[in-house]
């Protein structure tokens, strides 16, 4: 299971990136992203890349639950249904 670092953002956005990427082509299925703590929007894009390239593979991609930041980030933009999340804080509890 890939798992980024703490950090994902536009300092480290093209690494994470092609990471993910990477871990995707061989077949990864599902991203941990539970040590996630600072993010930017730059972790939308990237999780939208991600979801992307496992739909042209034809596979499903798993986010699990997503820190309460990112999760804000995820809502704020209206992506919540393209990454396969919950829309708020108390849909994850459903």
């Amino acid at each position: 299971m890939f798992k980024p670092g703490a950090t994902l953002t536009s300092d480290n956005a093209t690494a994470t990136l092609a990471a993910g990427l990477q871990a995707i082509a061989a077949g990864q299925a599902t991203i941990d992203l539970s040590d996630v703590a600072t993010v930017d929007s730059s972790a939308v894009a990237i999780l939208l890349a991600w979801q992307r390239a496992a739909q042209q593979k034809g596979q499903a991609l798993q986010f699990g639950v997503l820190p309460a930041n990112l999760q804000s980030l995820v809502d704020l933009y209206g992506a919540a249904s393209l990454l396969g999340a919950p829309t708020s804080a108390s849909d994850r509890h459903h």
